[in-house]
């Protein structure tokens, strides 16, 4: 009966665990890529339970026991990198490394109503660039009340879950709200003028996986495709931030890596879950921040509960090309490059041309 138990207990991890291995777009198979941190755990308590109750007697229950092992251990490859068991990827700043920007992104949830909380944080933390996701008109008449220190300001109102605002500190020179791949999701390009230096920042929040719709991760994975490139063509330093409705470690945020080879300054360093901020047992780094080799990380912290599902994110980095090693980041190999063209071709044929 026990034996039993743990083959259906394994069977069921090993098609969690296959899942995301499949070429789809389909919303229930990409939504495997997130809980793998839990899959790595509950792999480990049936492992643990099963060799507790259960002697490794005969040949099935050590298949059983092997399997579930090759479960685990195929998970955890996956997020160990965004643990302190990873060697970090982007350096941290040497001391004194100047110039230094201070980002925060904060995805509020529109209905949410606890503006002051969220306030309060931008007041004591003094980001020079605020990214406020899910915003609509209530939401910009009370983040307006920032514009004594952050004068220069993009702002998208919707209603539909998809506003977007950017407050900064410092000047946004050539601003643009673009909809990249799909009418209604807007994305924000600027370029940050930093004591005279110029960084592009890309701010997005594309549509999650839908169990509405049939491919409904194409359009998120073609925008970010899209912006990958631009990253990897800019003249400039880069930096990509905000709620990609994606776990740092799946296929299309790798995809993304690579296309743009921009660094993630969590490897190494730590997940940095910011939803779901009230189930402390199902969280996933879905906010992120992205930037290429200039920068180095003078810090990064999550930041306490303003009443959303996500948690802001806080990160501060040093403009000093030069300290990363040559070949951080993610290579953009021919599989790489084909699956890049493959996003965009899908998206073109369910919609209008993406740029590219």
């Amino acid at each position: 009966m026990l034996t039993a138990v743990f083959a259906i207990a394994t069977g069921l991890l090993v098609l969690a665990t296959l899942a995301p291995t499949v070429r789809s777009g389909v919303w229930w198979i990409r939504g495997f890529d997130f809980p793998r941190l839990q899959l790595t755990v509950l792999s480990a308590l049936v492992l643990v339970l099963h060799l507790a109750l259960h002697p490794l007697d005969d040949a099935w229950t050590v298949a059983i026991v092997a399997v579930n092992a090759a479960c685990m251990l195929w998970q955890a490859w996956w997020i160990v990198p965004y643990t302190r068991l990873a060697r970090p990827e982007v350096h941290s700043a040497p001391a004194g490394a100047q110039p230094r920007l201070r980002l925060m992104a904060s995805n509020v949830l529109m209905h949410n109503r606890n503006a002051d909380r969220l306030l309060s944080l931008v007041r004591e933390h003094a980001p020079d660039v605020l990214i406020a996701l899910e915003t609509d008109t209530w939401w910009e008449g009370r983040l307006d009340t920032l514009q004594d220190t952050m004068p220069h300001v993009i702002r998208c109102p919707l209603d539909n879950l998809y506003g977007m605002h950017v407050y900064s500190r410092l000047p946004l020179l050539t601003p643009r709200i673009r909809y990249l791949v799909e009418d209604d999701i807007p994305s924000m390009h600027a370029t940050l003028d930093l004591e005279g230096r110029h960084i592009a920042l890309h701010a997005l929040h594309p549509r999650p996986p839908s169990p509405t719709e049939a491919d409904s991760s194409v359009e998120r994975d073609a925008e970010l495709v899209a912006v990958g490139r631009a990253a990897r063509a800019s003249p400039v330093p880069v930096i990509v931030a905000g709620d990609l409705n994606d776990v740092a470690w799946s296929r299309t945020t790798r995809l993304f890596r690579k296309v743009s080879g921009l660094l993630d300054p969590r490897i190494g360093r730590g997940m940095f879950n910011t939803f779901h901020a009230h189930l402390p047992g199902l969280r996933w780094p879905l906010d992120h921040l992205f930037h290429s080799r200039h920068f180095t990380l003078v810090g990064m912290r999550r930041l306490p509960d303003i009443g959303s599902d996500h948690f802001p994110i806080l990160v501060e980095l040093a403009l000093s090309p030069g300290e990363n090693d040559a070949d951080a980041g993610l290579d953009a190999d021919a599989r790489a490059r084909e699956d890049a063209e493959a996003a965009l071709d899908e998206a073109e044929a369910d919609r209008a041309p993406v740029p590219r």
